[in-house]
Formats: C-alpha cells, sequence, structure tokens
C-alpha cells in the first residue's frame, strides 16, 4: 500500500463522511474535509516533509499535523478506525452511490433503520423513502437508479435481474453461432435465486466465438481454456462459454446440475452413455426425468420421484396474497389493485397493509382499519364474485406478541405476522419471537420467515426445524415471499415442511400493480423445492380459499 497524498486524503475525506452520518459537530468535519481538499492539491509528498514543515502548510493546523504524521508513521488512522468500528459496511457502502450524501446516509441508516444498499433498494421499491423529510419521488427514483447502476457492476445479480436480460444475450448468441448450437446451462438453467455469471454450451471452437466477438465494442475476455471462454459484458455480467463440438450432452449435463448432484450420479451410473438426449440418459438409467431446477443434492431417488407434471405453476395461482396498497406503502389503490387482478383473472386479493408499529411505512391506526373495512366492504359489493379479503401484514414485536389485540385481529380475514424491527438477533432471540407468534390464535401466515433479503441480509438466524413443527401444530401457513430479493422462506426447507404437513403461500408481498409478476419468482423457487399446487394456499381457487379460513376459525 503506497502512503502518497492520494491515500492521506482519502482518509481526511472518509473520516469528514463519516462524521457528519454519526452527527458529530459541523466544524470538526468541515475541518478534516478542507485538510482532504488542501492535501489532494499539494505539489510535493507529504512523506517527504518533516513535521515542522507539515504543521505550517496553510490549512494544515496542529490537530491535522498530527493525523498526518499518524497515517505516515502507521499506514492508517486510529480515529477512522474507530469510526469504521462503530458503523455498518453497508451504510458506508453508500458512500459509493451517486448522489447520497453524508446528511442523506445518516437520514437512511438512523431513522429508517437502514444498513445496506440492498435493503435501501428494497426500501425503494416499497415507496418508503418518500415519507421521510427530505426524501421526495424525484429522489427516491435518482437514489434506485443510482443503485440499480452500481449493483450492476458488483458481480452478483438476482435471477429476475437475469431473466430480463438473459434473452437478449441468447439471442446474439444464437445469431452468431446458430440456434441448434447453443444450449443454456448453469445456475439460470438450474433457477438459482442469485447468479454470478451465465453459463452456455456452445458447440464451437475457442476461435470461432473470439472471432465472432470481434465488434467495434467487444466484450472483456477474462479467461480462456481449451474448452471455456469467459467474457465480462458491458453491465458487469459474467459470461461463460463451454466450447467446442464434441460432447455437448454430456457437457450439457455435468455444467447443468450442481457438483453434489453430478457427483452422485456418475457414481451411481457410472457407465452412462452419453450419446443419446437428456431425456435419454435418464430413461437408461431407469428413472424419470430429473428437471435442471432440481439437480442440486445427491438423493437422486427422492428427485426423480418429482415429475413436472406435478410441480407447481405459474398458471396454477388463483389469487393474489399480500399486497399493500396506498392506505399503507402501496402505490396504488385497493380499486386499482382490485381491478388489476381481474384483469389478469385472479379470482381474489388479499389487502394486507402494514400494522401501526410500521410506522416507517404508514401503518395503520385501529380507526383506519375500521375505514378500509367498510371501504373493501363497499368494493366487494362492486366487484362481485370476484373478492377482496381483509387482512393485515401484522408486525411481531420485540417480545413475540402482535401489534394489535386480538378483538383487533379478529376483525380480518386473515393474519400475516412477520418481523420488520430489531432484526440482529440471536437464535434464541428470533425463535422467541416467532414461536410465540405462531402459537397466536390469530396468525394465518407466517410471513418471510427469515427476514433475508439476498445479495443485501442474510437475515436472523433460525431453527427451522422447531419454526416448522410449530407450524404444524398451530396449523400456520408459511409464506414463500417472492419478491425476488426475497424468496423467504428458502426452497430448501419446503420438503420438510411439506412432510410436517404445513402449507406454503406463494405471495408477491406486492407494492405495486406491476409487483403481481413477482409470483413467477417464487413459482421458480417454488420448484427447486418440490412445492405441488394443492400444498400452496395462493393456489387455491376463492370458495377453497373461502372454506378453508372458515374451517380455520372453527
Amino acid at each position: 500500500m503506497a502512503i502518497d497524498n492520494y491515500f492521506i486524503a482519502d482518509q481526511f475525506s472518509l473520516l469528514s463522511k463519516l462524521l457528519d452520518i454519526h452527527g458529530d459537530t459541523s466544524f470538526k468535519s468541515r475541518t478534516y474535509g478542507a485538510a482532504a481538499f488542501n492535501i489532494e492539491k499539494l505539489p510535493e509528498q507529504l512523506t517527504t516533509q518533516s513535521p515542522e514543515q507539515i504543521q505550517s502548510i496553510k490549512g494544515i493546523g496542529a490537530s491535522v499535523s498530527g493525523k498526518i504524521l499518524e497515517i505516515i508513521e502507521n499506514g492508517k488512522l486510529s480515529a477512522l478506525d474507530e469510526l469504521i468500528g462503530q458503523t455498518p459496511s453497508g451504510v458506508i457502502e453508500m458512500l459509493s452511490i451517486k448522489g447520497l450524501g453524508p446528511k442523506k446516509i445518516s437520514a437512511i441508516w438512523k431513522e429508517m433503520q437502514i444498513e445496506s444498499i440492498g435493503e435501501l433498494l428494497y426500501a425503494c421499491n416499497e415507496n418508503r423513502l418518500g415519507m421521510f423529510k427530505g426524501f421526495g419521488g424525484k429522489t427516491q427514483q435518482n437514489i434506485q437508479e443510482a443503485i440499480e447502476f452500481y449493483l450492476q457492476n458488483q458481480g452478483s445479480f438476482l435471477y429476475s435481474e437475469i431473466a430480463a436480460i438473459y434473452p437478449a444475450v441468447l439471442s446474439y448468441l444464437q445469431k452468431s453461432f446458430g440456434s441448434e448450437n447453443v444450449h443454456v446451462t448453469g445456475a439460470y438453467r438450474r433457477q438459482q435465486l442469485t447468479i454470478d455469471e451465465t453459463e452456455f454450451v456452445v458447440a464451437k471452437s475457442n476461435d470461432e466465438v473470439k472471432k465472432a466477438f470481434a465488434t467495434a465494442f467487444p466484450p472483456e475476455l477474462l479467461e480462456e481454456t481449451t474448452e471455456t471462454l469467459v467474457y465480462k459484458l458491458k453491465n458487469g455480467l459474467r459470461l461463460k462459454l463451454y466450447t467446442g463440438a464434441d460432447n455437448i450432452t454430456k457437457r450439457l449435463f455435468i455444467t447443468t446440475g450442481s457438483e453434489e448432484f453430478v457427483e452422485a450420479y456418475l457414481t451411481s451410473y457410472p457407465a452412462t452413455d452419453f450419446s443419446m438426449t437428456e431425456k435419454d440418459i435418464f430413461k437408461q438409467a431407469g428413472i424419470e426425468f430429473i428437471d435442471p431446477y432440481l439437480r442440486e443434492s445427491a438423493d437422486l431417488s427422492s428427485l426423480s420421484r418429482i415429475t413436472n407434471e406435478t410441480l407447481i405453476q405459474e398458471s396454477d395461482i388463483k389469487g393474489i396474497i399480500h399486497s399493500h396498497s396506498n392506505w399503507s406503502d402501496g402505490l396504488h389503490t385497493i380499486e386499482e389493485m382490485a381491478r388489476a387482478c381481474i384483469e389478469r383473472k385472479f379470482e381474489y386479493l388479499v389487502i394486507s397493509d402494514h400494522s401501526k408499529a410500521a410506522a416507517y411505512a404508514g401503518g395503520l391506526s385501529e380507526e383506519k382499519i375500521h375505514q378500509q373495512h367498510i371501504y373493501i366492504d363497499e368494493l366487494n359489493q362492486q366487484f362481485a364474485p370476484f373478492k377482496i379479503f381483509k387482512s393485515i401484514e401484522c408486525d411481531i414485536l420485540g417480545d413475540g406478541s402482535l401489534d394489535y389485540s386480538n378483538s383487533i385481529l379478529s376483525t380480518f380475514d386473515l393474519v400475516i405476522a412477520s418481523i420488520h424491527s430489531n432484526l440482529k438477533m440471536t437464535e434464541e432471540k428470533a425463535m422467541m419471537r416467532i414461536l410465540k407468534a405462531i402459537e397466536n390464535p390469530y396468525t394465518t401466515i407466517l410471513g418471510h420467515p427469515t427476514g433475508r433479503l439476498l445479495l443485501s441480509r442474510s437475515g436472523y438466524p433460525l431453527d427451522h426445524m422447531k419454526m416448522i413443527d410449530a407450524c404444524a401444530a398451530n396449523h400456520v401457513v408459511i409464506e414463500l415471499n417472492a419478491h425476488p430479493r426475497r424468496l423467504d422462506m428458502d426452497w430448501r426447507w419446503i420438503q420438510y415442511a411439506l412432510n410436517k404437513g404445513v402449507m406454503i403461500s406463494i405471495d408477491p408481498d406486492a407494492h405495486t400493480i406491476e409487483g403481481y409478476n413477482d409470483c413467477r419468482y417464487g413459482v421458480f423457487a417454488a420448484q427447486k423445492g418440490g412445492l405441488t399446487a394443492k400444498h400452496n394456499l395462493s393456489s387455491f381457487g376463492l370458495n377453497e380459499l373461502e372454506g378453508y379460513l372458515r374451517e380455520r376459525k372453527l
């Protein structure tokens, strides 16, 4: 690490910004900010100056000069290290977002309780920022666009982000090499929740591929072996191509499945003949075809019992459960959301705005709930036989209790209980809150159970078996939140839940009409876990859901 004027200036610049974020005296912040500006402009390196010379430089006093000497001697600044230790890394990373200064970051962290860029983007998606002073609609839009631009260059993408650009990549490859020579493989084919690179088997030589990519603005070639080429596209996505015209089926098979799956298969069937189609490979082994998105584990016998015909499909979603209107932090009116459901041939809409503890999201007071229920009754008369169910996304409080009294909770058709606050918990604390909420007789659905945000927040630790067992004992449905940044519960626990008789509900957590489209990502994740339509609550038709809710209240 070279200690030059730029490095020293960067230390003071970051110190100044962190002081602002922490709300320290503006005098200190301005002093160190000015020092950073002055140091960067110096004609000579500070490392060549004596302490007396440094202190005599215009704009650098005793306090700043002492810190300069500390940096030169130790390669770091203790005051800065202390502040960094007191600041979540995600908050510091926000300084990389264009248009986000320390004052706004301070409000985002301290007032909104947001500690990462991913959480901030999610808050923008939910229209949360506009509820805070200094964050209007235009500011929120600018922040969202700046974050999306920043994240594009970080190398990891949500499945939904890849899905948006995948058709263009596939089309380009097919036009370049012929559709019969291009086969999708890897994480995208397995419907992985997050993806680091898109992978294709291309039946062409390295030289043929490189020649086709030698355009006016060629992608950057990162790696090359005799059988692979790895490019970096302009949007930051890595494109991995498995090249060569030989053994196409074998390479497609090996690069599609996880290492665990492929190893188990080749160990069980070492004499596999790869000269045939993928479907014939499984037929040769005497097992049912295993869809690409199921090729994760080594349990081949269980996987082969799950057929595409029984797995849930997007067309199996009969209604929208878990949606927010402009009564809390949604963008559209309940009437607009209902009309959009009717246009899409859904049979019902479950409106579940935030509860009062979620003040940051416009949570509903008891009086607001009463008014909303009257309004929903009027809409139901207008839209019959389509039905709007009265629901609430009720916060699970710090002690595990729900946000309203039982008398208020009893007025809803169904209650989605979720944790939104105090997410930094031990497993013991998290389980106490979750289990108590599950045991509340008015909890119908446990919402996004771990609180995770993919690529942004890992979520609080849970004992999934205990949670699922408790849901089984209390007839509580577990949500698979279909927002592509959540996809929570994780698909790996679906089979355990099904074995315990627990229902899953694929819910979009929609804050806009467009949010209904996220159901498809919930379905993709659910398919990986082997979910069937009969075990998914949002696949119930209107009459079936009404019957389920009536029976549950008995």
